[in-house]
């Protein structure tokens, strides 16, 4: 009953809201809104009923409602510098609560070729230049949170890299929570590679209080022919936020696509990655690393379709939980039968620091094609006894010997961000949990 009261009021939002919404007058737009909504009414929020969905017995959206974000709370660029990874960032476009911030944004001197803007204003004023892209590949047949999103998309970032554009510098993309109490904000993002492109993309959420907030975001990739694409997502919002994620990649012919998704923030963070290798000589890498204590719950949920030949995806994902925390991954890769010599591995590593903490790991390979190199594996486990008596007998406290041997248990994929603003910002961030500030590689 409550979920249905809950669900009801979403309606009542879309209904008084969508007339207020970019691109109201789009007949396309317009229209796949209204599909979305339809979606949501007839099938709500996910169950624990449901196989993706049965370790959360009940997401904490499913137990009260959010009201939109209506508002900008004034939030300076003093206030953000602590929290970015490069504060000397060249191109950045910044959303306060879900709102397109202009005086904080710096989209001056794109190369050329290259488009970088606000999704409500391209929506508003160009259209047809997100017909073919948007909500073609993160459908709405997915889950409720997909078609709420879809419904209610207001703004995030449009970004274009044209046929054979260099961007070589990263664009950033911060979203800022500020004053965001029981507020929600669907955050919709949509990035194009054209062929022979090149990009770096770097998203942070993040938040200037400790309020409880819904964030719910979806992220639709689509790279061309021999486009090259690194994308980090870092996660460090409020300890009492929600974040829902969706990131859908469609990958070209001989396209590369490099991920690393971080998350050590919120109470309950989830992270879906949908990839599709649809064309021959596809490679996709997907690093993730997640941080969990007290009463935390992180997921990551991947899934990477082969459907095509002489593609090639790597996953490394690494879980530290602590206190009464849970880390969730479940990875889901899918040979089809076309894609003859696909290569394809997955890892899941889980480090527990307390027993009453929890991992669930479940990697799945699903293979229809016979020649092919796959493999899958992962690990969960407590800190080696043997490595911990090692530094005790250099005389090193057993605080700080814990401590370094978490470090190096995440060093892995911090060696693998080629982007050194932010390997060196969450190296900083490590030291500082888990070595008291002690500096690491002449950091301070």
């Amino acid at each position: 009953m409550i979920g249905t009261e809950i669900q009801n009021g979403y309606y009542q939002d879309y209904r008084r809201f969508e007339n207020t919404l970019p691109g109201r007058k789009v007949p396309w737009l317009a229209r796949l809104r209204s599909e979305a909504m339809e979606r949501f009414m007839a099938h709500g929020f996910p169950s624990s009923h449901e196989e993706g969905w049965k370790y959360i017995d009940q997401p904490p959206v499913k137990r009260r409602r959010f009201q939109l974000a209506q508002a900008e709370c004034p939030v300076s660029e003093d206030d953000l510098m602590p929290y970015l990874p490069d504060d000397h960032a060249r191109w950045r476009v910044v959303l306060v609560n879900g709102r397109f911030a202009p005086l904080l944004s710096r989209l001056e001197g794109l190369p050329a070729g290259v488009t970088v803007a606000s999704l409500a204003t391209t929506l508003e004023h160009e259209p047809a230049m997100l017909e073919p892209y948007l909500g073609r590949y993160a459908g709405i047949n997915g889950h409720g949170f997909g078609a709420l999103n879809t419904a209610f998309m207001n703004d995030g970032a449009y970004i274009r890299l044209g046929p054979g554009a260099i961007v070589r510098e990263p664009v950033h993309l911060v979203y800022v929570a500020s004053g965001a109490r029981d507020s929600v904000a669907h955050v919709r993002n949509l990035v194009v590679a054209d062929e022979n492109s090149q990009g770096t993309l770097v998203e942070t959420y993040l938040s200037l209080d400790e309020e409880s907030y819904f964030t719910n975001v979806i992220t639709e990739v689509i790279s061309a022919q021999n486009a090259h694409l690194v994308h980090y997502k870092l996660e460090q919002e409020s300890a009492r936020a929600l974040h829902m994620a969706g990131i859908h990649i469609h990958q070209g012919r001989d396209s590369h696509y490099t991920a690393c998704n971080v998350a050590s923030g919120g109470q309950w963070v989830r992270n879906d990655l949908n990839v599709v290798l649809d064309a021959e000589g596809g490679n996709c890498t997907l690093n993730g690393l997640y941080f969990t204590a007290a009463h935390q719950q992180v997921e990551h949920h991947t899934r990477i379709d082969h459907r095509a030949g002489h593609g090639t995806s790597r996953q490394l994902y690494k879980g530290v939980m602590d206190d009464h925390s849970r880390g969730i991954f479940s990875g889901r890769l899918v040979v089809h039968p076309n894609a003859q010599k696909s290569d394809a591995r997955q890892t899941n590593n889980n480090l527990l620091l307390s027993e009453d903490a929890e991992a669930i790991s479940k990697p799945q390979l699903e293979i229809y094609a016979d020649d092919v190199k796959c493999a899958h594996g992962s690990t969960v486990g407590y800190l080696d006894e043997e490595a911990l008596f090692y530094l005790r007998s250099r005389a090193i406290d057993e605080d700080h010997a814990r401590s370094l041997l978490v470090y190096a248990f995440a060093s892995d994929i911090l060696q693998q961000i080629t982007l050194m603003p932010v390997r060196a910002n969450l190296e900083r961030r490590l030291a500082n949990r888990f070595l008291k500030g002690c500096a690491i590689g002449g950091l301070k």
